[in-house]
């Protein structure tokens, strides 16, 4: 419970800065969001263009089935953009179950692409003769477009295993458990992510969360959690990450599968908050850094998605203790320190006032987790490796 606020100071004196912006509007100036492919307002075909990260409203061109960005409506503001002259191609999951809204250029469907940069990431996808598992599969892929969107915009390698980069690139099979064989794991192995497709059933997944004694338990929060530990492998193993990765997180070397087994006998360490952001995450230092990756993710998506539309972070009414450049892992980051200092101590105050409103509506906690200052730490190493590929 994020209860635990000291009132001295305001939560920041930088504004954050949005990573990409999750607010989207129609040529006719209304509105539009992430999932949708078309206007309700005007009717009006939209797609999400995933280099420009918007969803942008859309023409037919002269070929069949090919849309370019369409002119904005008489009074609207033009909005160009380099790809203004662009001509599109929608995802061949379009059509399907899946229902994709986003687009992929025509140059690219020349020479035979036919799925959109997070659809081509699929290795299995399940048996859609059985209308449960279309509508299993649909909210799946809705959760994996909002985690692919964001990984493309923090400019993370996002390759597809089949195809793109057999060895080094992602991919995702979307299995579900039959009764006369294992259950299946939702887990990660040297690039393939296992989800099983249960956890798209909100009372399955809901039973899960509370026999586990979770505080939360979102299908993209496993999404985001899974992919952590394959930018492990991308990112921090055999660099020269590693070695402060272990000073900070712990040596991964230990045995992982007895490591998991203790903490499911024994439980999380009483003391677990002070050190981890989730108890699973004291189960192994590779699960504390996927655990804390996924975290860092969310708290991204979340104050982009806020400051997108216009709320001002620095001027929420809520006094905290700011966390200072004492808790940062590399002191001498300059201004990207400040910038992560202003996400973290932006998203204290806004998540307090969440968890405000969501009780006044009678709901659980909208962030049911407390910040401590070592996870805090672990979070600006995260923020580290990711923006070092930005340099």
């Amino acid at each position: 419970m994020n209860d635990t606020l000291q009132s001295t100071s305001s939560p920041s004196t930088t504004a954050y800065e949005p990573v990409s912006s999750r607010a989207y509007r129609c040529r006719c100036g209304r509105p539009v969001f992430f999932r949708n492919s078309v206007c309700l307002a005007c009717k009006t075909p939209l797609g999400y263009e995933p280099t420009q990260a918007r969803v942008i409203p859309l023409d037919p061109a002269e070929e069949a089935n090919v849309f370019v960005r369409a002119s904005p409506l008489q009074g609207q503001d033009q909005d160009l953009d380099q790809n203004q002259g662009e001509k599109y191609v929608r995802c061949a999951n379009f059509a399907s179950a899946a229902e994709c809204n986003w687009l992929l250029p025509q140059s690219q469907a020349a020479q035979g692409v036919t799925l959109c940069q997070a659809c081509r990431l699929n290795r299995t996808i399940p048996d859609l003769s059985d209308p449960e598992n279309q509508e299993l599969w649909r909210r799946t892929e809705t959760a994996k477009r909002r985690l692919v969107s964001q990984l493309i915009a923090l400019k993370l390698p996002v390759a597809s295993k089949v195809g793109e980069d057999p060895e080094r690139g992602l991919a995702y099979d979307f299995l579900r458990s039959q009764p006369t064989e294992p259950r299946v794991m939702t887990g990660h192995d040297s690039g393939l992510i296992t989800i099983n497709l249960e956890e798209a059933d909100d009372p399955t997944r809901e039973r899960t969360r509370k026999s586990m004694g979770e505080p939360y338990r979102t299908l993209l929060g496993h999404f985001r959690h899974e992919v952590g530990h394959y930018y492990w492998d991308r990112l921090v193993d055999h660099t020269d990450w590693l070695e402060p990765y272990r000073a900070l997180f712990g040596d991964e070397r230990q045995d992982y599968d007895e490591a998991v087994k203790v903490h499911y006998q024994t439980g999380a360490p009483l003391d677990w908050g002070v050190h981890f952001v989730s108890a699973y995450a004291s189960a192994h230092p590779w699960e504390d850094w996927a655990e804390t990756w996924a975290h860092y993710l969310h708290m991204v998506d979340t104050a982009d998605t806020a400051a997108s539309f216009g709320i001002d972070l620095t001027r929420i009414g809520l006094e905290t203790e700011p966390f200072d450049t004492e808790v940062l892992w590399n002191k001498d980051t300059g201004a990207e320190g400040d910038a992560f200092l202003a996400l973290v101590n932006d998203w204290v105050g806004l998540t307090a006032v969440m968890n405000e409103m969501s009780r006044s509506m009678g709901q659980p906690d909208f962030y049911p987790f407390v910040l401590s200052r070592e996870v805090v730490t672990k979070l600006h190493f995260i923020h580290c490796v990711i923006h070092a590929g930005w340099q």
